[in-house]
């Protein structure tokens, strides 16, 4: 495709918010383009028909790079300011937004191939997604996923490295499903991703909203700017025709539910809080350490009882966002009965494990104090003799919640050990003294103990576990490295568990 074109649908593709782009040409012939690249180091010396995009990231500004990716072969630039180069260049005031759109252009617009649903909110999007992912396969239709843990294309899965990749990315894995013959893409739509434009280029058909929490304020600053970022998914990612769900049991929920009435659906765990017509419930619900099932009852009256191996009044609530996204969408019911019971084990989402001695053990990611209280709340009353909790907080990320679950912890816990999470530029003893002063300002006084090493801790809470004890090991879920800010170390929370056995 010659730049002038792509430059042309480019701008046609902005969103209507945006300043003008620019394109500067240099000579009468604009090269053609066969491939995009923002990390100059992924460009082959010898290519000629490489854009470069200068996208600025936290710490460098790929304009930096810029001339060296000229030098291996790039033929034109995206950039922000031009740049003293040789080059074609199309100047734009969003960089990343628009190396999304030129990749998706460039990819043939994959997602148009597909049938898109996005999921949103603080806790639940990967157990939504992995449902949605499962009702949809069980609906016929072959079915990829973008998320928290892995990266499916519709024939084989990888670990994720972030829940929204950079835009790019997404418009290659979106490519690959559509050439392995999905017909459907769960994605989670992260704050980031959406405040960012790594979305630029996608519409979705379905969309659902789980709960928003305070998690990432260190980067949106306060909640309504937390939430006007998750609000793009609706307003700025969403076909003509879309439908979605919205949970009526969260006071952000409920401004989406207001804000989009006729395209948004409420659902709800609450008899109380279910007033609005239209609503999907649950209710009756039956849970124990190995599952659960309740009734769904339909906003046209209809209802069945659903098992699933998932645990949790919250998990219901994750439940009945897939069912209400896939019903809006036409989904038969039989399917979304079949794919909710038929979705696995979710890894580290309340990830149970048997030691053989009669001790549970449960990994999961729960790493907000709206998450942390979901999961105690929900094991206590399953556990017959002591419920043993591990968790660290993540360094430069939301300090405030820190002694706010260590409050939780000493609430619902009779045994604590506050560990290591990932640390990154901060100190990890001084991230455990935050959470220490929750514990202590509980007034409980349950016995804690503050183990940094975190292999070391996840031993120590099952050597002290006995028959009939619940030990749950917090906050990184399926993640499978520690971040020390200087340096990545392997480790995963499954796998130490599995080594101690």
């Amino acid at each position: 495709m010659r730049l002038d074109e792509l430059y042309s649908r480019i701008k046609d593709l902005r969103s209507c918010d945006k300043k003008p782009i620019d394109l500067v040409v240099l000579d009468s012939n604009p090269p053609d383009i066969g491939l995009l690249r923002y990390d100059n180091r992924k460009i082959s010396t010898g290519t000629n028909d490489v854009i470069f995009a200068c996208v600025k990231g936290e710490r460098v500004d790929g304009c930096q790079f810029a001339e060296e990716a000229v030098r291996s072969g790039a033929v034109a630039l995206l950039c922000s300011s031009r740049l003293p180069f040789d080059v074609p260049q199309i100047l734009s005031d969003d960089v990343r937004s628009d190396m999304s759109l030129a990749e998706s252009i460039l990819m043939g617009r994959p997602s148009e191939k597909l049938k898109m649903i996005g999921v949103t909110g603080t806790n639940g999007k990967t157990t939504t997604a992995y449902i949605t992912r499962s009702i949809m396969r069980a609906s016929g239709l072959k079915t990829g996923m973008i998320g928290t843990i892995v990266y499916d294309d519709a024939r084989s899965e990888i670990w994720a490295d972030r829940t929204t990749p950079e835009g790019p990315d997404i418009q290659d894995m979106l490519a690959n499903m559509v050439n392995n013959g999905a017909e459907c893409c769960v994605m989670e739509a992260s704050s980031h991703g959406l405040d960012q434009g790594r979305l630029a280029g996608i519409k979705f058909d379905g969309v659902g909203f789980s709960n928003l929490t305070p998690e990432h304020l260190e980067y949106h600053r306060d909640m309504d700017g937390y939430f006007t970022a998750k609000r793009r998914l609706f307003t700025h990612h969403v076909n003509p025709d879309w439908a979605g769900a919205a949970n009526e049991d969260d006071e952000y929920g409920r401004l989406l539910l207001s804000e989009f009435q006729g395209r948004l659906r409420p659902f709800s765990t609450s008899q109380e809080t279910a007033s609005k017509s239209g609503c999907y419930l649950a209710s009756d619900l039956d849970v124990t350490a190995l599952g659960m099932s309740f009734k769904i009852t339909y906003p046209d009256g209809g209802s069945h009882r659903i098992a699933s191996p998932l645990i949790g009044s919250y998990n219901a609530s994750n439940i009945l966002e897939a069912v209400a996204i896939a019903d809006s969408l036409g989904t038969p019911r039989g399917a979304i009965h079949l794919g909710v019971s038929n979705c696995p084990q979710i890894p580290g989402r309340l990830e149970r494990y048997s030691l053989g001695n009669g001790v549970r053990v449960f990994v999961d990611y729960a790493h907000s104090s709206d998450g942390m209280e979901k999961v105690l709340s929900t094991l206590s009353p399953l556990t017959d003799g002591n419920l043993t909790v591990l968790w660290g907080a993540g360094g430069d990320r939301t300090p405030v919640k820190r002694p706010i679950v260590g409050g939780i912890m000493a609430k619902y816990a009779d045994y604590a050990i506050i560990t290591t999470d990932n640390p990154r530029s901060e100190s990890p003893e001084d991230i455990a003294r935050d959470v220490e002063q929750g514990v202590i300002t509980s007034g409980v006084g349950i016995r804690y103990d503050i183990v940094l090493d975190r292999k070391e801790a996840i031993y120590r809470a099952l050597d002290n576990a006995r028959e009939g004890d619940t030990v749950v090991v917090a906050g990184k879920g399926p993640e499978r490295w520690i971040d020390y800010g200087t340096r990545v170390a392997p480790f995963s929370d499954s796998e130490t568990v599995l080594d101690w056995t």
